[in-house]
């Protein structure tokens, strides 16, 4: 499970370069699907993962505000400073967890939450991908061959 989440860490942070790329008006620009830009999406993308992680913790839930992080930099920032606590928490991933339930809702299986945040973030990278082609422009890979990741059991 850890291979599928370094796969989307590394496609995000691969998205945030192709950003700084992309016309700023592009990023804000309204969006057929998603949850409306392409900064909105990625975005979303960061904040869903952090609070997922935080329920499967039985942390409290802290869900921030997309006006306060409405710039590139503020969303590559906030994706930083989540990230070393979702990836702590990946990397001690047990098999005793999988069938585990979650320590808010206590109804779903901390496996199938772990494998939801996986296709989660897989499913708007495609969205991205569609977006990117609509603007005239090569979307990110979202190949898993060659990465470097190694698939892991």
């Amino acid at each position: 499970m850890l291979t599928l989440f370094q796969y989307n860490w590394q496609v995000r942070n691969e998205w945030f370069e192709w950003c700084k790329q992309v016309p700023e008006d592009e990023l804000y620009a309204k969006r057929t699907g998603g949850v409306g830009s392409i900064l909105k999406t990625l975005y979303h993308i960061v904040e869903v993962e952090y609070s997922w992680i935080q329920i499967l913790q039985g942390k409290p839930d802290i869900e921030e505000a997309f006006h306060k992080y409405d710039t590139l930099q503020e969303v590559i920032d906030l994706s930083e400073e989540f990230h070393p606590e979702v990836e702590e928490y990946i990397q001690n991933w047990s098999k005793q967890m999988e069938e585990e339930l979650d320590l808010r809702f206590n109804k779903f299986r901390k496996g199938e939450v772990l494998r939801h945040m996986i296709t989660h973030e897989i499913h708007h990278s495609g969205q991205l991908s569609v977006w990117s082609r609509e603007i005239g422009r090569k979307p990110v890979s979202s190949n898993l061959i060659d990465r470097g990741l190694v698939l892991s059991k």
